[in-house]
């Protein structure tokens, strides 16, 4: 069997982890700096957060294209090194108006990274270990969501400053740009057309419903991750729990990552979905209909097993309706409406928290995903087995 953990792959991952990890650190921490340096109220953090999101969104496409049409590793070092320098601007921001400038545009170097470093990672692994590499990617991700918010609440709490925030992260994200500049990219010949640009190149029809059901879970996602922190103090009363909160729900994660690598490789797609969203569903309605301290535990680690086999086994699916020439399309269009999901989480979510209250939002919460299970049961399964391209 050819070895999955070589030295690019591994680098890769590291890189993966130090972007995330920038993100991460400042995510929770974001609406409760708004709200205490500029007085934001909860509609107004909501639209400045969201812009974050719609610009990722914009790019996404645009670099899925880029990344399948000139060389990778070029394209991935320009939206790294860009996705770093933004960091200063949040220290440069001295006000609301500036720092919704510079966090909206922030999320264009993050889209296009995203969708590169993802690529890269794909090219990076032999063929016959594909679905169990992307697998084993997301952890990267996990581990730096475990660890980043607890870091930046922990850091908040002693110092009371968000500049050490906001230097941390930039610092991280320079150490991901280094590791990433020495990864060996396999040479790859890129495929001109002489027709004209087509939608495909920028948004892989041939996965639209899979993109589609993402989009519930990105919704879901978004509200959580965003609002736990402001929720948590204001109807739950919990101040220093929130880091524990997406610890447990990382470690479900990574768990879901590790269990789950047998099925993946054995090409389980839509049974590890299942399985996923039958988790995180009830985690979500634990969390909403169980209003103490052993649902506000119990929860994250249901979402986070859930949500740990949905994200790869809706990766390999689109991945597996895409050609080869495809893969930063395919990559670009699962991120984008995932993008999708999270801004519409993160703006609705405010808004429905400044009419109503923070507890009907995450009712919505657990209402969507619901919805998104059932369209995966009814529609996307079966769509997706039509158009597999390799079973």
């Amino acid at each position: 069997m050819e070895r999955l953990w070589n030295r690019n792959y591994c680098k890769v991952m590291t890189a993966n982890f130090s972007l995330f990890f920038a993100f991460y650190l400042l995510a929770p921490l974001l609406p409760i700096y708004l709200s205490e340096c500029f007085n934001a109220g909860k509609d107004t953090i909501g639209l400045v957060l969201s812009g974050y999101t719609v610009t990722a969104l914009l790019c996404r496409p645009f670099s899925g294209y880029l990344v399948d049409s000139f060389d990778r590793k070029r394209m991935l070092l320009v939206f790294y090194f860009l996705f770093f320098v933004f960091f200063a601007g949040y220290l440069a921001a001295g006000s609301l108006l500036l720092f919704a400038l510079v966090r909206t545009l922030h999320g264009a170097p993050f889209g296009g990274l995203t969708v590169a470093n993802s690529t890269v990672a794909i090219d990076v692994l032999p063929s016959s270990r594909r679905n169990e590499g992307i697998g084993y990617y997301g952890l990267s991700n996990n581990v730096a969501m475990a660890l980043a918010p607890t870091a930046g609440i922990t850091l908040y709490h002693y110092t009371g400053s968000f500049d050490i925030l906001f230097w941390l992260s930039l610092a991280v994200a320079g150490i991901g740009l280094a590791v990433d500049a020495t990864v060996d990219v396999p040479k790859r010949q890129i495929v001109r057309t002489k027709k004209g640009v087509s939608l495909d190149r920028f948004f892989l029809t041939n996965g639209w419903l899979l993109a589609v059901n993402v989009i519930f879970f990105g919704f879901c996602f978004g509200v959580l991750q965003n609002y736990l922190a402001i929720y948590s103090k204001e109807v739950m009363g919990v101040t220093q729990a929130t880091g524990l909160f997406f610890i447990i729900l990382s470690a479900g994660l990574m768990v879901a990552r590790l269990a789950g690598s047998r099925a993946f490789r054995e090409g389980k797609l839509t049974q590890c979905a299942t399985l996923g969203m039958l988790l995180s569903t009830t985690g979500y309605h634990i969390f909403v209909l169980c209003t103490n301290r052993v649902g506000y535990f119990v929860s994250p680690m249901l979402i986070g097993l859930g949500n740990g086999m949905i994200w790869p086994a809706f990766l390999n699916m689109m991945i597996s309706v895409a050609t080869n020439n495809q893969r930063g399309t395919a990559n670009s269009t699962l991120l984008v409406s995932w993008d999708v999901g999270i801004g519409l989480g993160v703006l609705l979510g405010g808004v429905v928290a400044e009419k109503i209250d923070y507890s009907f939002a995450f009712y919505t919460v657990a209402a969507v995903q619901l919805a998104g299970a059932m369209l995966f049961l009814t529609a996307t399964r079966s769509f997706f087995e039509k158009r597999r391209l390799n079973k």
